[in-house]
């Protein structure tokens, strides 16, 4: 039977920016890989130079997924119809369509929806922070655990189908190792680390502080290409640089891979990191 893999994450360019290595080694090996995305990407930067024909932000952004999911390899992309919250102290937190202003409960009734559709072996999301903070991250991390946790209870949404149990939960870490070589490699360029990401508003300093286990680390230099050309379908969010900035330097001087800590079932401490999430 054909594995498959469920990225539950919050807005397009995640898939590609974060784990797109992971997601096109597995679609290349053959598995079937999806992706929830719970938002559009409203509230995201874009110069005027790429909206072009698209009406707005949301529309254009959502042809950029499309169009990296067909880089990727994904079989199937689906949006739960929430709309960007934004970062901390935007205007978005406050619309009433803003992922973050609807229960948590509520997004995990839509998450294990898919769940029980799609029947995942291994289940992906980002980490209790939300990788940097975003509050539709987190709030997506939620729900999704939420969802994985009662997946097979059918009392838990009864109106989401039939109950179904994946194998495995993983999050999406940033090693701090990364983050620590990044906050001291930016002053010599004469970046500040606190004022990191397009709008400046990513504090690397105090992420490389917050620290997850790794579990698994994945190795991605077979579809480093792959990943590179989905990630430059997101021009607007910045596509190519992202893999050309410092950032794409400091992951080619260390190499191209991706970490995940392992949610589900628990792993005992000093367990050796894997390199597969199908690894035993």
């Amino acid at each position: 039977m054909t594995k498959r893999v469920l990225a539950v994450l919050a807005h397009p360019d995640d898939e590609s920016f974060g784990l797109g290595g992971t997601l096109a080694l597995y679609a290349q090996r053959g598995y079937e890989t999806y992706y929830v995305c719970a938002t559009r990407g409203e509230a995201g930067t874009v110069d005027a130079e790429h909206l072009k024909s698209f009406k707005d932000t949301a529309e254009m952004r959502t042809d950029e997924l499309m169009r990296a999911a067909k880089e990727l390899g994904l079989k199937e992309v689906i949006f739960l119809g929430y709309r960007d919250s934004g970062m901390p102290g935007m205007e978005a937190n406050q619309h009433p369509d803003a992922q973050i202003n609807h229960p948590v409960e509520e997004v995990a009734g839509k998450v294990v929806k898919h769940i029980r559709a799609i029947k995942p072996d291994v289940v992906i999301t980002f980490d209790p922070i939300g990788g940097y903070k975003h509050p539709d991250h987190i709030h997506i991390h939620k729900a999704t655990v939420l969802a994985f946790a009662n997946a097979d209870d059918e009392n838990f949404h009864p109106e989401a189908g039939e109950g179904f149990k994946p194998s495995a939960l993983y999050f999406q870490v940033f090693p701090r190792w990364f983050l620590r070589v990044m906050t001291n490699l930016m002053p010599l360029i004469g970046k500040d680390p606190t004022k990191w990401g397009r709008n400046g508003d990513i504090n690397l300093k105090e992420l490389a502080e917050v620290d997850f286990p790794v579990h698994v680390r994945i190795n991605t230099r077979s579809v480093a290409e792959i990943k590179t050309r989905a990630s430059a379908q997101h021009a607007s969010q910045g596509g190519i640089q992202m893999r050309r900035g410092l950032m794409g330097f400091v992951t080619r001087l260390f190499g191209e891979r991706e970490d995940f800590m392992q949610a589900y079932p628990p792993m005992a401490n000093g367990s050796k990191i894997k390199s597969d999430f199908f690894d035993s």
